[in-house]
């Protein structure tokens, strides 16, 4: 190729005014998101077969202009997402994100900041290292802590267990156990495989009536596996579970894990930050004794996705458990006083995300963010409060740090398994209509709605429409549920 006949488009560049064009009008899109999400639905309402048929093509030899681009992503892309940042998206763990975030991850995308070595970001890694440093001192956890931001809650449990099993086995895995209750995120047990250890190396343990790990169970397991040869190693404890919302007996667990030699590691991505508010303070008592913690920004912090964190007791742990130096990056050896992130955790090559708490917390101011994670929490509590008011609702747990599940009862008698079914059918209606969005969980043998109130946009207004939404769609499955028994009896 002659050289000198190479267009800015050959380079992958744009002029500055095609750059002025297109930035404009995405952050036009983004501002339009913002205010306008109360309007729209919950849910995506095309199919995937269009979905494939409007998007499929070959890979393009020629390009075409970035606004025939944002275009088709305008109408055929953002137009048919789940908005999990929806003020009436009530499902799994909600990512209620904010402007200043989204704003955040494109400056640190952007500007393509390498933040896996001191010296190729140094102002990079000192906010990382205040940032993690403040999430710290929310946690109440010791002044030699330290950790990093990960992707979430699934990559912080597993680099939080990997340093657990280098401290306390010295990553000889052989007889060693690991203990949690069955309400624990299944992110734990892949972790554990992805770590060497077997189903035969797991002990998971029935929570009690509030679906919390049992102490005395605990005990009984580790003694029993001390007693055949086993070798106990680590406890995992929930601070907020993602079913219920609740909460293992953290102190107590401390106290065991601190005679028996154990690893107390604790699983506060959904729960942790609401330790920021007094009443979630009360109940996560015990969440600074730990050994390591998981919490997730892109959740109760309000972050765009990704924005995982894990922290560890000792922050020396971290660099003892992934330090590796190999020959390209002698030239990268740190001073004493610098840290080099690829050193405390898995991924050698990082994007700057703690940019985006960083910007949020300066911007908001923590009052805000205390006041936002009060709301979620009060909200749910509203939830139980019209539910016990209706004859048609019964409650299966209360109100737990913004999560409430409760079960459609019929008013006449129908068995587990039609009552089962009318639940699932309710939020197969709700998620098709898209006014709102639920999940079901299981708790003992019963199906149940489930909904996380977590997000500050959510009105009063919002819970109480979407109740009633649920509770026409629970008598019209019911009424059909009847219909449907007189002509099985007529038959």
């Amino acid at each position: 190729m002659n050289l000198t006949t190479l267009t800015s488009k050959n380079l992958l560049k744009l002029s500055r005014k095609e750059m002025q064009t297109l930035g404009y009008q995405v952050i036009d899109l983004l501002i339009d998101h913002f205010e306008t999400i109360h309007s729209k639905s919950t849910t995506p309402k095309i199919e995937s077969s269009v979905v494939k048929e409007r998007l499929y093509e070959s890979i393009p030899k020629k390009g075409i202009s970035p606004q025939l681009v944002m275009q088709q992503l305008q109408n055929d892309v953002f137009s048919n997402v789940m908005h999990h940042n929806h003020p009436r998206f009530f499902a799994y763990v909600p990512s209620p994100n904010n402007f200043i975030s989204a704003m955040a991850d494109t400056l640190a995308s952007g500007f393509n900041i390498f933040a896996g070595s001191y010296k190729a970001a140094p102002a990079a890694a000192e906010i990382e290292l205040i940032t993690i440093d403040w999430l710290r001192q929310l946690c109440n956890l010791p002044a030699g802590a330290g950790g990093l931001f990960v992707s979430g809650g699934t990559m912080a449990n597993l680099t939080a267990l990997t340093v657990a099993r280098h401290i306390k086995l010295q990553n000889q895995i052989k007889n060693a156990a690991v203990y949690y209750s069955d309400q624990t995120h299944s992110s734990i047990e892949r972790a554990l495989y992805i770590l060497g250890f077997d189903h035969t190396q797991i002990r998971k343990l029935p929570s009690d009536e509030n679906f919390c790990l049992r102490v005395s169970d605990l005990k009984n397991a580790v003694l029993k596996d001390w007693a055949t040869g086993k070798f106990p190693f680590c406890v995992v404890a929930n601070a907020g579970t993602t079913n219920t919302g609740a909460v293992d007996p953290l102190s107590e667990l401390s106290n065991f894990c601190l005679r028996e030699d154990l690893w107390l590691h604790i699983d506060g991505a959904y729960g942790a930050a609401s330790i920021l508010c007094e009443q979630g303070r009360s109940v996560l008592k015990g969440l600074e004794l730990c050994d390591s913690l998981s919490l997730d920004p892109h959740k109760r912090l309000f972050q765009s996705y990704e924005a995982g964190c894990v922290l560890v007791r000792n922050g020396n742990w971290l660099k003892e458990t992934f330090c590796m130096r190999p020959e390209y990056l002698s030239d990268l050896e740190p001073q004493q006083e610098e840290v080099n992130f690829y050193d405390y955790g898995i991924q050698l090559t990082r994007s700057f995300r703690a940019l985006k708490l960083w910007m949020s917390l300066k911007i908001f101011g923590l009052e805000a963010f205390e006041k936002a994670i009060e709301q979620g929490i009060a909200l749910a509590e509203l939830v139980e409060q019209i539910l016990r008011l209706s004859t048609v609702w019964k409650i299966v747990t209360p109100a737990q740090l913004g999560v409430i599940t409760f079960q459609y009862i019929p008013e006449f008698d129908l068995p587990l398994k039609e009552i089962n079914l009318i639940n699932s059918k309710i939020m197969e209606r709700m998620a098709k209509n898209g006014f709102a969005m639920l999940s079901t969980t299981k708790l003992k043998n019963s199906i149940v709605l489930r909904m996380c109130t977590i997000n500050p946009w959510t009105t009063e207004a919002d819970i109480r429409e979407t109740l009633q939404y649920l509770e026409y769609f629970g008598r019209l499955e019911e009424i059909l549920s009847r219909n449907i028994r007189g002509i099985l009896r007529s038959a």
